[in-house]
């Protein structure tokens, strides 16, 4: 048989839509994807020369492909990578208090710009104003969408036209290629940057500052250290240069560190009322890091200064909505109340006692051994896990971890069906191993997580060994 009667074997268009019509779904979505089901296979039997497959696979293969594209992009995913502030999966999970709140100004309307007691137009950044100033001795505040937005704005508010003196090791790039001199630059203000990548002196910032300057900068490094023959100007140091030149100090602290994480000082992490204390005069945070709040940028500070950026036009581009003021709001609740370390899951699984990671892991190897038999080595062994999104990069978090050794497949091709299965689970690969770090996972995911395992090796679903390859943050692992 050549090419031309296999071509003339497969149905038309609407003869695949009729055998697909009882599947439920939508006819103009059913033709598209049977045109194109049909364009790949004759595409196949053109290069190829193979047969094409019958009537009824292809109309399996259409129904599929179409309630694939009706399905949700934007999944819930099983996390066992032992990153907590996993970039690639959105960083802080929100508490159940913050989901709540969510959910209740989701579905309806809310108070967002509206005074309840005298019926005028409110301020939708009121209602997280005066938790952020309790809980950082800050005069006034502000919440944009992320920790970008916000020094972008105070740099463009504060400065446009005119000099931000910076040392040059601060002048960082991050993740999404996050770069400080671009976003200044984009503001408008003008960098001055001081001092050596290794070494800046307080003489540096006294040296630089003439006319046009300004802000004094200081920028948190995120995921970069230099360590070694160092030395940098303390936020003491800079506030004291400030002051007698009467220049603002702002600082970009970063993560957002509203909860002491005393055993994390040495990593260079500190409360964010704590820079206030020690005079800056304007400091931005993320809301979405050790926060554990939403995405968004927190700006708080000198109240004249917060309020030249509340009177820009500017912060319209920049505005939360109501849900992430909502979220916000819980979050800081929760820290107010005293509940954050229990009740916010970034400073929970901080946390977490190696001791209880190891109970997890050992409950979850029974689970497997049980089930699977030959079919996965199953092994507890020691590690670390990493806190992520550019938060403590030197800090070690003691873990144990569950590997797998599968017999019949990659690890590789194991992680592959991981991700692709219901509900999506993200691993770590290493040395042939899938590496499952407890320390990630939500209350109550361990069964579903044991229910996934045991699919994916049996190939539900599947690939073919051999198809996927590893790569990015998820196959990181030291181990201690």
């Amino acid at each position: 048989m050549d090419k031309r009667d296999r071509l003339r074997q497969l149905p038309a268009v609407h003869e695949l839509v009729n055998r697909c019509s009882g599947a439920g779904c939508p006819t103009h979505l059913l033709t598209a994807a049977a045109r194109q089901v049909l364009e790949r296979w004759r595409k196949k039997i053109l290069e190829n020369g193979i047969d094409p497959p019958a009537p009824g696979e292809l109309a399996a293969e259409t129904a599929a492909l179409v309630r694939s594209r009706l399905s949700p992009s934007l999944r819930p995913v099983i996390n066992a990578t032992g990153v907590v502030l996993h970039t690639n999966l959105g960083r802080a999970p929100l508490s159940e208090a913050a989901c709540q709140a969510v959910a209740a100004v989701a579905g309806g309307y809310c108070n967002l710009e509206i005074d309840l007691e005298t019926g005028s137009r409110g301020e939708r950044y009121s209602h997280v104003e005066e938790l952020l100033c309790d809980l950082t001795g800050a005069q006034a505040a502000l919440v944009v969408n992320n920790n970008a937005a916000a020094v972008f704005l105070a740099l463009h508010v504060l400065a446009r036209g005119r000099e931000v003196v910076v040392g040059r090791g601060e002048l960082v790039e991050i993740g999404g290629s996050f770069r400080v001199p671009e976003i200044m630059a984009q503001s408008g203000a003008i960098l001055r940057e001081v001092g050596t990548t290794n070494k800046t002196y307080p003489r540096d910032y006294e040296r630089a500052i003439g006319p046009e300057t300004a802000l004094l900068l200081k920028v948190h490094p995120s995921n970069y250290r230099v360590v070694g023959f160092t030395r940098e100007v303390s936020r003491q140091e800079l506030v004291a240069i400030g002051r007698s030149y009467r220049i603002p100090v702002m600082e970009d602290a970063g993560s957002g560190v509203f909860f002491d994480l005393l055993e994390f000082r040495e990593a260079g992490e500190s409360l964010i009322g704590e820079s206030l204390a020690a005079g800056v005069d304007l400091v931005t945070c993320s809301g979405d890091k050790l926060l554990g709040g939403p995405q968004a940028g927190i700006i708080v500070g000198r109240a004249d200064l917060v309020q030249a950026l509340k009177e820009s036009p500017l912060l319209r581009v920049l505005r939360v909505d109501k849900m992430t003021l909502a979220a916000l709001e819980a979050t800081l609740r929760l820290y107010l109340e005293g509940k954050a370390e229990e009740a916010v899951p970034v400073l929970r699984m901080i946390s977490l006692k190696n001791s209880e990671i190891e109970r997890r892991a050992i409950f979850l190897k029974e689970m497997l051994s049980a089930s699977l038999g030959e079919e996965c080595k199953l092994e507890i062994m020691p590690g670390s896990s990493r806190v992520g999104g550019g938060s403590l990069p030197l800090a070690e978090l003691p873990t144990t971890l569950l590997s797998l050794r599968p017999g019949k497949m990659t690890a590789a091709s194991l992680a592959g069906r991981l991700r692709r299965g219901d509900p999506p689970v993200i691993v770590r690969i290493w040395e042939d191993r899938v590496i499952i770090d407890p320390r990630t996972l939500a209350p109550g995911e361990e069964e579903q997580l044991a229910a996934a395992l045991k699919a994916a090796l049996r190939g539900e679903p599947g690939t073919p060994a051999g198809e996927e390859k590893a790569g990015g943050e998820s196959d990181w692992i030291p181990l201690s």
